[in-house]
């Protein structure tokens, strides 16, 4: 499906976390503005991921699902095309223009 922006959205200066099933990762707070995501650290970094994608032990889990947190940085007037959905999240992983990919809220989307 194709969308157009319809405000900015900026990236955060944390590098994006690539987790793989099986993965053993602490698990921080959840995400007061997003609360379906909790604040993991991985051997390999450190990032926000939905919840359901752990099999959460208190202040640890397993990675159930793999998960990228790379996102998209957008420009209100901007078309992307969504590859993949998460109503449950808010979030949808899209591709500009010029190939690049990553997740973009919904609250920046309006369909075409």
């Amino acid at each position: 499906m194709r969308y157009i922006v319809t405000a900015d959205h900026e990236i955060p200066t944390r590098a994006p976390l690539k987790i793989a099933p099986g993965e053993e990762v602490s698990i921080g707070d959840r995400d007061t503005e997003w609360p379906a995501f909790v604040f993991v650290t991985a051997p390999t970094g450190t990032g926000w991921v939905p919840a359901r994608h752990i099999n959460e032990r208190g202040s640890t889990g397993t990675v159930l699902v793999a998960y990228d947190t790379t996102e998209l940085p957008v420009s209100a007037g901007e078309m992307v095309e969504a590859l993949s959905n998460d109503p449950e999240s808010g979030w949808a992983w899209c591709r500009n223009q010029s190939g690049r990919e990553g997740w973009v809220p919904h609250r920046v989307l309006r369909a075409m």
